[in-house]
């Protein structure tokens, strides 16, 4: 039980906070295009409660990727909804690898405040231990969610992006797909190559390459809470 707890409090913060400033991005850009639809319905708010999905949550914290519950856009109401919708799309990666930079930057300030990770005993090293480990899945998570939401398949933001930049004929056929979207993205994730092939390396550059000589921390973390 004590084990299940210290998962939790390394997780819950930072992805909450991951999928909440990506959904709010959405809203925010969507309105500075024209669209106030994510303010008038309260979603342009960092209340978590009012952005989470239950799947897309549980597949976060258990897989280490997920999705929220996608902030509504009245794309109709954008001043160039072809070319809007693709700005409003990238917000939110755009926002995770912004926070990925962050807590790449905080893990590397924690190493030079000199978090030894708790086993040298000092008490400055065992106060920051969590909040290093807490920043280390940050930056995992940031960029898992960034990398994910890129693939090019709505309702994911690479799709609603495709969408926005292909000829309106192709851009038809690819909006068609969307109600089987999620669909789509489970079997090629489950049940291709996809993730092995695609995914997990570009997510492995990206996390090695930010985080430099405190990746030793992201690979124990990862380790310890989702068991690889």
């Amino acid at each position: 039980m004590e084990h299940i707890l210290a998962k939790i409090s390394i997780m819950l913060v930072p992805a909450l906070l991951a999928v909440t400033l990506h959904e709010v991005a959405h809203g925010y850009v969507a309105e500075r295009f024209g669209d106030p639809t994510a303010r008038l319905l309260g979603r342009l708010t960092l209340n978590p409660i009012r952005h989470l999905d239950p799947i897309g949550t549980i597949a976060l914290l258990v897989f280490g990727f997920g999705w929220a519950r996608p902030v509504p856009v009245n794309f109709n109401n954008l001043h160039n909804p072809k070319r809007d919708m693709v700005w409003v799309a990238l917000a939110g990666p755009a926002t995770n690898f912004c926070g990925a930079l962050v807590s790449a930057a905080l893990l590397h300030l924690f190493a030079l405040a000199g978090a030894g990770g708790g086993t040298d005993g000092s008490l400055l090293g065992m106060t920051l231990e969590p909040l290093r480990l807490m920043v280390a899945f940050s930056l995992y998570v940031n960029v898992i969610l960034g990398v994910f939401n890129l693939i090019p398949i709505p309702p994911l933001d690479g799709g609603r992006v495709m969408t926005g930049l292909l000829p309106n004929r192709q851009a038809q056929a690819l909006a068609r797909v969307e109600p089987f979207g999620f669909i789509i993205v489970i079997i090629l994730v489950f049940f291709t190559d996809l993730w092995r092939v695609v995914l997990s390396p570009v997510i492995s550059f990206l996390v090695y390459q930010l985080a430099g000589n405190q990746a030793f921390v992201v690979e124990r973390v990862i380790s310890f809470l989702l068991g690889h």
